[in-house]
C-alpha cells in the first residue's frame, strides 16, 4: 500500500506539473519580404560629402544607354551627360536631380553586402595535359523564361528548363552536367586546369582565361540551368566546418583543397550551373548589358531594385566603413532581398582579395529622380 501510494502521489504531481506548464509561445510567421522606402536628405548620408561622385556619374552614364529610353529617366540622363567633370559638379548633379530613400525590408534597414570580381583562369581551346575541365557554352535546348511576360504579378521572376514531350521540365543539375549529361552536345568553349576555379568562375558570372600562347580571352554570362543557387560557404557554416566570421572565398578554397573528395561533393550540393560566351571588347558585362565599373557597380535583387538606379551604401566591414555611391547594374543568384548588395571590385589579385573577404553589414539608400511621384515610385519598384 505504501509503495502504491507513493506511485499515485508521484503520478499526480507529474500530471499537475504538466497541466500547470504553459505551452511554448507560438512564433508568429515572418512578414513577406517587402521593400519599404523612407524619404531622406543627402545630409543624412554619412560620408556623402567625402565620396568621389564623378566615378559614380561615369558608371551612371553607362546605364543611361538603357534608362534614357524611359520617360521618367530621360531628362535626368540628359542632365548627367551635360555635367562638367569633377566630384563637385557630379555631387551637385545628384543632389539636384535625385531624392535619397532609405531602403528597408519591412522597415528593417540592416542588410548584407558582399563582393565579387573577375577571375583569371589558365586554359586552352582544346583538352589535353592539365586542361581537363570544360567551360560550357549555352545549350541549344536550354529555355529561359521571363515569367513577367505571362503575368504582371510574376515580374522579374525567371525559370529555365528544356522542352520534353511538349512540357517544360527542369534542366540537368550541376552534378549531372559535371558527370557528362551534356557531353553529347559538344558545348566546351575552353578547357581549364582547375575544376575549383571553374566552379568559382560560375559563382562570379564572368572572367578571363589565359591561353598557352599568353593571350587572354574574356568570358561573359550566357545563361543558367534554372536550378536554385546554393551558397557552399553557408553549407560549411551550417555543418560546423567554418564559422560565419571565418567564411570567405579564400577559406572555402583552402578547405576544398585540404578535402578533395568532400570538396567535390560540396560543390555538387550547389545544383546551379552557369554557361558562358566569349566576349569581344571591353567587359565584363552586367545584367543591365553595360560594362561594369570596379568599385562602383552593384549587383542587386531586381525584384526590388531596378537596374540603373544609383545606390548609396553605408556599410561596415572588417576593413572599416565603406560609404560610396554605386549604380545597380548587375544581379546574382545569391543576391536576394530589398537590402542586399554585391560590390564589383574588378580584375586582379587585389580585387579577388577584397571581394573574397567582404561580408559587410549596413544600409543603403536608393536615389530616385525627383520627377517621380509616390504612385510612380510604387509602379517602378513593385516586384
Amino acid at each position: 500500500m505504501t509503495r502504491l501510494l507513493r506511485l499515485c502521489v508521484l503520478l499526480a504531481a507529474v500530471l499537475l506539473e504538466a497541466c500547470g506548464t504553459p505551452p511554448p509561445p507560438v512564433k508568429p510567421p515572418a512578414p513577406p519580404t517587402h521593400l519599404t522606402l523612407e524619404p531622406s536628405r543627402f545630409t543624412d548620408l554619412a560620408g556623402w560629402s567625402d565620396d568621389h561622385q564623378a566615378e559614380a556619374l561615369a558608371a551612371f552614364l553607362r546605364s543611361c544607354t538603357a534608362l534614357s529610353k524611359r520617360a521618367e529617366w530621360r531628362s535626368v540622363c540628359v542632365a548627367a551627360s551635360a555635367t562638367p567633370p569633377g566630384d563637385a559638379a557630379a555631387r551637385g548633379f545628384f543632389e539636384s536631380n535625385f531624392t535619397p530613400y532609405l531602403a528597408g525590408n519591412n522597415e528593417d534597414h540592416d542588410g548584407l553586402f558582399t563582393g565579387y570580381y573577375e577571375p583569371l583562369l589558365n586554359g586552352a581551346r582544346r583538352p589535353g595535359g592539365a586542361y581537363t575541365t570544360p567551360i560550357l557554352k549555352r545549350p541549344a535546348d536550354l529555355v529561359m523564361v521571363d515569367l513577367g511576360r505571362f503575368r504582371p504579378a510574376w515580374k522579374d521572376e525567371r525559370i529555365a528548363g528544356r522542352v520534353q514531350s511538349g512540357s517544360l521540365v527542369p534542366y540537368a543539375s550541376r552534378a549531372e552536367i559535371v558527370r557528362g549529361a551534356l557531353d553529347a552536345q559538344h558545348l566546351a568553349l575552353f578547357w581549364v586546369d582547375d575544376p575549383v576555379a571553374a566552379f568559382f568562375l560560375q559563382v562570379q558570372g564572368s572572367g578571363r582565361i589565359k591561353l598557352p600562347d599568353g593571350s587572354t580571352v574574356r568570358l561573359g554570362y550566357d545563361g543558367q540551368n534554372g536550378q536554385t543557387y546554393v551558397a557552399i560557404g553557408k553549407l560549411l557554416v551550417d555543418r560546423g566546418v567554418l564559422t560565419v566570421d571565418k567564411v570567405s572565398l579564400q577559406s572555402i578554397r583552402a578547405w576544398i583543397a585540404a578535402h578533395p573528395a568532400e570538396g567535390a561533393a560540396l560543390m555538387d550540393d550547389n545544383p546551379s550551373y552557369v554557361f558562358f560566351r566569349e566576349l569581344a571588347g571591353d567587359g565584363p558585362l552586367g545584367s543591365e548589358g553595360v560594362v561594369l565599373t570596379p568599385g562602383r557597380s552593384l549587383a542587386v535583387d531586381r525584384n526590388f531594385v531596378p537596374l540603373g538606379v544609383p545606390v548609396f551604401i553605408d556599410v561596415t566591414d572588417s576593413g572599416g566603413p565603406l560609404r560610396r555611391l554605386m549604380v545597380a547594374q548587375d544581379t546574382g543568384g545569391a543576391i536576394a532581398g530589398p537590402v542586399r548588395g554585391d560590390v564589383f571590385w574588378g580584375f586582379g589579385p587585389d580585387a579577388e582579395a577584397r571581394a573574397g573577404t567582404m561580408r559587410a553589414r549596413g544600409r543603403d539608400y536608393l536615389l530616385l529622380p525627383k520627377t517621380l511621384q509616390p504612385p510612380a515610385l510604387v509602379s517602378m519598384l513593385a516586384p
